[in-house]
C-alpha cells in the first residue's frame, strides 16, 4: 500500500483552527500501519462526544462545535478518516473499502478506549459511525445523527446523491474546498474554503475523497450492504437515547430523519429537532447551533445512561 502523507506546514495558520494535533497507528489490512489524526479537546476523563466527519470534509468542520462542548465540560474526540485531513492517504482507490474504514474507526475508538460515549455523526460519519454504535453498543451511551444514514441497497437514492455520485466519479477537477462551498447555505470566506483543500496538495491524495461516494451501498448485493442491514437488526433494537437533528436546507439526506425517528425505539421521546440555516455541511453552517442541541440533549438524558 503506497501512503501519502499531508506536509504539515499546509496546516499552518487555518481559520478558528488552534487544535493541538494527536496520532494513533492503525493496521491498514496489508501487515503495515497507516497515522491516523484526532482532535483530543477537554478533560480526559469527561464524558466523550465523538464527532465523526463525512465527505470531502475532515475534522476542521468540527471548529465550531468543540469549544461549546468544551464549555459545557464535555471531552470532544474527532478523528480524521484515513484519507483525510491530517490522517494518511493510500493512493489508491482500491485501497479503500466500506469496512476497512469501519475497522479503521473501530481501531480508533478502542485504542483510545473511548466508553460512554455520544456519537454526533454527519455523511459518512454516520455511514461509519453507526456501524460503529452496532458492533459495539456497550461502548455507547447516545446517538446524534446529522444529515446521514444508513443505507441498505433495499431503497433508491434520492436524486441528488445520484447526481453527487455521478459527478463525484467522472469530474475532471475533485475541488474539495468547491464541494463544501457548494453543500453550504451560508457564503463561504475564500481562506475557510482553502482550509478545507489543506489535506489535499494535489489530485494523487484525493483517491479516498474520489472513492467514497461509489463506496455507499444503492444495491442489495453490493458488498456492504449485508453489513448495513446487520446494523440496522440491532439499531432496530438500540433503546440508548437516539436524536435525529438534520438542517432544513440538504437535498441529499431530506426526510432520513424519519427513517431513524420510525426505526430505532431509542429516538422515542427524543427531542428531534431540525437546524435552521443549514445545507448538507451543517457543522459549517450551524456548528454552534448544532453543538448547543447536542450538550442540551447530553444534559437531558444524562441520567438515563
Amino acid at each position: 500500500m503506497e501512503i501519502l502523507r499531508t506536509p504539515d506546514r499546509h496546516f499552518e495558520n487555518l481559520p478558528e483552527f488552534n487544535f493541538k494535533p494527536n496520532y494513533l497507528q492503525l493496521p491498514d489490512g496489508e501487515g503495515g500501519s497507516l497515522r491516523a489524526h484526532y482532535l483530543d479537546e477537554g478533560p480526559r476523563h469527561a464524558t466523550p462526544v465523538l464527532l465523526m466527519h463525512g465527505e470531502p470534509s475532515w475534522c476542521y468542520l468540527y471548529r465550531k462545535m468543540i469549544p461549546v462542548l468544551v464549555r459545557a465540560g464535555f471531552r470532544a474526540v474527532a478523528p480524521d478518516l484515513i484519507g483525510f485531513g491530517r490522517s494518511d492517504k493510500p493512493t489508491r482507490q482500491s485501497d479503500y473499502t466500506y469496512q476497512r474504514h469501519v475497522d479503521w474507526m473501530r481501531a480508533v475508538i478502542n485504542q483510545l478506549d473511548l466508553t460512554h460515549v455520544t456519537l454526533v455523526c454527519q455523511d459518512w460519519g454516520g455511514l461509519i459511525g453507526l456501524r460503529l454504535v452496532a458492533d459495539q453498543p456497550e461502548r455507547f451511551a447516545r446517538v446524534v445523527v446529522a444529515n446521514t444514514g444508513l443505507p441498505t441497497g433495499e431503497h433508491r437514492m434520492s436524486d441528488a446523491f445520484l447526481a453527487w455520485r455521478e459527478y463525484s466519479q467522472t469530474t475532471p477537477q475533485f475541488h474539495v474546498g468547491g464541494i463544501i462551498k457548494g453543500g453550504c447555505a451560508q457564503p463561504l470566506p475564500d481562506a475557510v474554503i482553502a482550509a478545507y483543500d489543506a489535506p489535499f496538495p494535489d489530485d494523487t491524495y484525493k483517491a479516498g475523497a474520489r472513492i467514497f461516494p461509489a463506496l455507499v451501498p444503492i444495491t442489495p448485493d453490493d458488498p456492504a450492504a449485508k453489513a448495513n442491514r446487520n446494523a440496522w437488526q440491532v439499531l432496530s433494537k438500540f433503546t440508548k437515547p437516539f436524536l435525529t437533528a438534520f438542517s432544513d436546507s440538504d437535498p441529499i439526506t431530506r426526510g432520513g430523519d424519519k427513517a431513524f425517528q420510525k426505526l430505532v425505539p431509542g429516538a422515542s421521546g427524543c427531542p428531534h429537532t431540525t437546524i435552521k440555516g443549514g445545507g448538507h455541511f451543517l457543522q459549517e453552517d450551524q456548528g454552534e447551533a448544532l453543538a448547543e442541541v447536542v450538550v442540551d440533549f447530553m444534559q437531558r438524558f444524562h441520567s438515563q445512561t
